[in-house]
């Protein structure tokens, strides 16, 4: 099924990151970084399927090739923390094929980042086995250009000017027309010990000494409100939701009834019940009113046991009719009948919450394993970049060959840190946890469901021979006489959804309760059914030793 899943991240030298490692890594490519020397080889990563670079009508055309790209960008920021690029990970419906996944990302991209005059690169990623976890890189610049194709700045400087008591930012270019309004910029000047800001008059006047011939400005200066507007909270939301629309569009064109929102719960107004991959402990779950799988069981645990004393009650009862000469075969005939319909009943519910129960597992079981799988590697290779920084710190930095040796591989094993992070993000939300704290939860619950499974197996065991006896009650007692089998149904049909109501309350299934009279007639000859409740039985999932299916295409 399609899921909403996007991450925005910002590669940053103050991360340890470059654009273009960052480049280099998503299009599984060989490109040297000109601003540290280093060369990425990523030519050997498996798993791209498709790569793209997408330009604005300003950008100078040889920004098509990559390197020059990135090259540019990180020839444009000269600090050593520099944000350099914003990345994007989307994951891609599997409802689309290849095709329609490339031009979904492409009208996306299109629409929302390029002609905004972005400059973007973009991977699609499936990684081993394919249509296991389809999702794209996108790559986009933070820098905006002018008409001219030129790196427009990202803040500028913002002097504060005074006039009168009105103090007011301007910039240069500002300024030049400013200062003709009577507006002056200030300047730190040494009073005693202290410094105080003042007009270059009124420092002059007062005879005291500058203390900087830097004037005073704004702490971080003037953003580009282009670029200000691409930082902002609203501009991200407006992606998201952008990238919903777009991507509910393309699978309605395909005839798919799959949608995706971009709106938490809370968001969307909704209530509904959480399953267990929330990793919510189950009493904390029901406190809230919402349904705990393991709570749901002992509730029909409960409901089995308080039934199946009631059917034991019938038995003692029907023991008293057959002694007693004067009760009619009608009754009894009616009671057992009954009987049959709620085993029928019972066995069809634990069946179905097996059924459930092992689909849960089969489908949790492969996740949990890579989740455990991420979580080890990331482990790994942490410590193995630690090590290789502190290293790097140890060596003299005249020697230049080991110098870039050690930032390579600090870049790439950077690089396959954001990569797993990235997978275990998605990972995450497909189980619905926030943190690993959800993930033992999940984990917690899985186990609960596997014991789950012995005690509905041995449920289901203790109703079958149940089935089995009162079956030959109920045969055996037919044929003592001639009973009306028109009123022994209705009755019988009446008495036992009375019983099943009472004891479901609103868990009770209608649908099921019509089937459990059509497996009643069938044993008793008076009807065909499709499938007996014997073979049912016969088919239903085994509790032990449950062995994961293959993997559905998770993101």
């Amino acid at each position: 099924m399609a899921i909403y899943h996007m991450q925005a991240k910002v590669v940053s030298r103050g991360k340890g990151r470059s654009a273009v490692a960052a480049s280099a890594y998503m299009s599984c490519s060989s490109v040297t970084n000109e601003y540290d020397g280093v060369h990425h080889d990523y030519t050997q990563k498996k798993g791209l399927m498709w790569e793209q670079v997408f330009l604005p009508e300003n950008a100078p055309t040889e920004w098509q090739d990559r390197a020059a790209l990135w090259n540019a960008v990180e020839d444009a920021e000269k600090s050593k923390d520099s944000r350099l690029a914003r990345e994007f990970v989307v994951a891609l419906p599997r409802e689309l094929n290849r095709d329609q996944q490339i031009d979904l990302l492409t009208e996306y991209i299109q629409q929302q980042f390029v002609s905004d005059g972005m400059c973007a690169d973009v991977g699609i990623h499936d990684p081993d086995p394919p249509g296991h976890n389809p999702h794209a890189h996108i790559l986009l610049t933070i820098r905006p250009l002018d008409e001219d194709g030129k790196w427009q700045y990202k803040t500028e400087k913002e002097y504060l000017c005074i006039r009168g008591d009105e103090e007011r930012g301007f910039t240069a270019a500002e300024f030049l027309h400013a200062q003709d309004e009577g507006w002056e910029k200030q300047y730190p000047y040494l009073v005693g010990k202290k410094k105080v800001y003042m007009t270059t008059a009124d420092g002059e006047a007062q005879g005291l000494k500058r203390a900087s011939k830097h004037p005073k400005s704004t702490t971080y200066g003037r953003q580009n409100p282009i670029t200000e507007r691409w930082n902002s909270e609203s501009q991200l939301i407006l992606w998201r939701s952008a990238w919903a629309d777009i991507v509910n569009l393309h699978l309605e064109r395909v005839g798919s009834a799959e949608r995706v929102d971009h709106r938490s719960h809370a968001e969307r107004g909704l209530d509904e019940q959480p399953t267990i991959h929330e990793g919510v402990a189950a009493r904390a779950m029901e406190k809230k009113g919402i349904v705990s799988d393991r709570c749901e069981l002992n509730r029909q645990i409960k409901a089995d046991n308080a039934l199946l004393r009631e059917l034991k009650d019938l038995v003692a009862t029907l023991s008293e009719l057959v002694a007693d000469a004067a009760s009619s075969i009608t009754e009894q005939l009616t009671k057992l009948r009954e009987k049959l319909i709620v085993i029928c009943y019972q066995i069809k519910v634990i069946i179905r919450g097996m059924d459930k129960r092992t689909a849960t597992i089969q489908a949790t079981q492969p996740k949990l394993k890579r989740y455990n799988e991420l979580t080890q590697q990331i482990r790994q290779k942490t410590k193995a970049r630690k090590a290789l920084v502190a290293e790097q710190k140890n060596t003299s930095k005249l020697n230049l060959i080991k110098q870039h040796d050690l930032s390579r591989q600090i870049t790439t094993l950077t690089e396959e840190l954001e990569e797993l992070r990235s997978e275990k993000e998605s990972l995450l939300l497909d189980l619905g946890c926030a943190d690993d704290a959800g993930v033992k939860a999940v984990q917690s619950e899985i186990t609960a469901m596997e014991a789950s499974l012995h005690k509905l197996d041995e449920q289901k065991e203790r109703y079958s021979v149940e089935l089995d006896e009162t079956l030959q009650q109920y045969k055996q007692l037919q044929s003592q006489g001639n009973a009306d089998s028109d009123e022994i149904q209705r009755n019988a049909v009446a008495a036992a959804s009375t019983r099943l109501q009472q004891a479901y309350g609103k868990r009770f299934d209608e649908h099921l309760y019509r089937e459990s009279q059509k497996e009643v007639a069938a044993m008793l000859g008076e009807t065909i059914s499709k499938k007996s409740i014997r073979e049912q039985l016969a088919h239903a999932p085994a509790p032990r030793n449950v062995k994961p299916q293959r993997e559905q295409p998770q993101r």
